[in-house]
């Protein structure tokens, strides 16, 4: 279904100025005023964003004292432990603060809880048996344990010294840790929101490194570390989805650059086996359609350690062994998750009453608990509703969730309604996960669908498709997409430029490409002018445009395609719809 289309309003003469005061190509002065940039400053401010415009970490609430506590526990030579996550973001916070303390010569390991059979997050079994272990040691957590209010509770018991780390959406109650660093406390006040979990981790490293050097500046050993350690931070950065703005963009922007510039051993022999060029310019695409879903599938079945290992080992053998291993793990979790989007469609087919709901709930125990969640994200679009997939245990007659949200419908809040029918939640408004009964799912399906229904409602508003600018396809040269690049990196509320152009033909047919036709090649033609575009996991298109024929309007973000020492300008076709059918675009 064609999406509706909201074009950015287009003063002429506030346009020529701009383009003038920053002498740049009226294009990228008119992206630049669609997205709130309508003078030379504030507009430079954005594109020139620097290192130096990182926040302090002294200003995020409790940064500090767990820093004394780190720094205490190095010089009574105690273990510190850290306990991650399985995500990403988990393992590359986890990364950060090992190779922090170890460089610090502090004795340090970690552990990431098994997805399958420990869940998410801290949990009471594992506290025990590291207090067993190591009644001495200190526990951090990275990208976990906000919300952990009874295993908070068993460490205090215990005498376990824990400092927790943080991002996720808080309860009303906190955990009472003897640390808590989060963006979002609320006696804290600090600027910015919206880092991940590897973002709060490197302002605890970057602040336990200040203190290891003069207070203010970190050795030069350590602030080589640091380097390295923001192109960490921004894998994790992209793969969690969190807003590419503020803090988080200049993170990314200057954490690709570390990353193509002295990417860990094991991060280089993953980009060997994801086909990325080591000569090539790494961007946000990279990270989130090679890099991140190879380290994932080593958390999503059940190995998030060995992902560690990767980002942390200094051996070339095995570095390579590991980055092949996660290499044929994403193999795998591809196959599975095709076979799951399968019976996750036919289940909503075949249950007519479920049309009516204004959330899915789908469960099933032939499914891999790893795997629901890209799943729950592909259903979501697809439907067009809040989704929630669960993977059923037949032995413990309990079922693990993963939720992924549609149209900015919060889950977290939609999960705190139905609590009565769950054993455990966690998560934030766009993605969040669950424990439940078996017995219980049918009540909370129609409690969730019930609880959607009465939330507010995208507007209209809501649910358009911002576009920069109208476009004739003879403006889309290489040296415009190249100019549009430094408003980059691209990603969550920072998307590539997205443009539409009208009265575009057919230049030939258009063909599917990639594993089952999942994907779409097309050559787009307007007046003399040719551009060749793709649509990822839209291989039905391909009928549909041939079938429709020209001429089209098209929506499309474009970008550099780099293969075997070529460039050319590719379209991102995002959306389309027949000049002889469309309906009147919104302005």
């Amino acid at each position: 279904m064609t999406q509706n289309w909201r074009f950015a309003p287009h003063d002429e003469s506030q346009v020529r100025r701009l383009s003038s005061d920053m002498k740049v190509s009226p294009l990228l002065a008119q992206v630049l005023i669609a997205r709130g940039f309508r003078d030379a400053p504030s507009a430079r401010s954005f594109i020139d964003a620097r290192m130096t415009d990182l926040l302090e970490p002294s200003s995020m609430s409790g940064i500090e004292e767990a820093a004394e506590r780190v720094i205490a526990a190095l010089n009574a030579k105690r273990r510190i432990t850290i306990y991650g996550d399985y995500d990403v973001d988990g393992m590359t916070a986890t990364s950060i603060l090992l190779q922090c303390i170890t460089l610090a010569n502090g004795q340090c390991d970690y552990f990431i809880p098994n997805r399958l059979d420990d869940g998410y997050g801290l949990n009471c079994d594992s506290i025990r048996a590291l207090h067993e272990e190591d009644p001495s040691r200190l526990l951090v957590t990275v990208d976990c344990g906000i919300s952990s209010l009874k295993e908070a509770a068993l460490a205090k018991e215990l005498g376990l010294e824990l400092i927790i780390t943080d991002h996720h959406q808080m309860s009303d109650q906190l955990p009472d840790a003897n640390c808590l660093v989060h963006p979002r406390l609320p006696d804290g006040n600090y600027e910015f929101p919206h880092l991940c979990g590897a973002g709060v981790a490197l302002k605890l490293a970057w602040a336990v490194c200040q203190k290891l050097g003069d207070g203010q500046k970190a050795s030069p050993v350590m602030r080589e570390y640091l380097k390295c350690a923001v192109g960490l931070a921004a894998i994790g950065t992209v793969a969690d989805v969190v807003p590419l703005v503020g803090e988080n963009r200049i993170l990314v922007r200057y954490g690709l650059n570390a990353l193509a510039d002295k990417a860990p051993l094991g991060l280089q022999e993953l980009m060997k086996v994801a086909e990325i060029k080591s000569d090539q310019r790494l961007d946000t695409e990279d990270i989130g359609f090679a890099i991140a879903p190879r380290l994932n599938a080593a958390g999503r079945l059940g190995q998030a350690r060995l992902a560690v290992e990767l980002l942390t080992t200094n051996n070339q053998e095995r570095a390579s062994q590991l980055a092949t291993y996660l290499d044929e793990l994403n193999k795998n979790r591809r196959t599975v998750e095709r076979r799951i989007m399968k019976q996750a469609k036919e289940m909503v087919e075949e249950n007519d009453e479920w049309s009516n709901h204004s959330a899915l709930v789908l469960a099933h125990q032939d499914w891999h608990p790893g795997v629901i969640g890209i799943v729950a994200n592909r259903i979501a679009e697809h439907f067009e509703k809040p989704t929630v997939l669960i993977a059923l245990d037949a032995s413990s007659r309990t079922g693990q969730g993963s939720a992924r949200s549609f149209a900015g419908f919060d889950l977290h809040a939609g999960f705190s309604s139905c609590s009565e029918h769950l054993l455990r939640y966690g998560g934030h408004q766009a993605a969040a996960g669950l424990k439940i009964d078996e017995d219980r799912i049918e009540g909370f399906r129609l409690a969730f669908a019930e609880y959607a229904a009465c939330a507010p409602q995208p507007s209209e508003y809501d649910l358009q498709v911002r576009i920069d600018a109208e476009v004739c396809l003879n403006e889309i040269t290489k040296k415009a997409v190249r100019e549009l690049d430094c408003l980059g990196p691209f990603g969550q509320e920072n998307p590539r430029p997205q443009f539409v152009a009208t009265r575009v033909e057919l230049a030939e047919p258009p063909r599917t490409m990639g594993e089952g036709g999942r994907h779409l090649s097309i050559v787009f033609l307007q007046q003399k002018t040719k551009i060749r575009a793709i649509a990822f996991g839209k291989g039905e298109w391909a009928s549909q445009m041939e079938d429709e024929g020209g001429p089209f309007s098209i929506s499309f973000a474009p970008s550099i395609n780099r293969f075997r020492g070529f460039e050319s300008v590719q379209l991102h076709l995002k959306d389309w719809t027949s000049e002889k059918t469309k309906t009147p675009l919104t302005s």
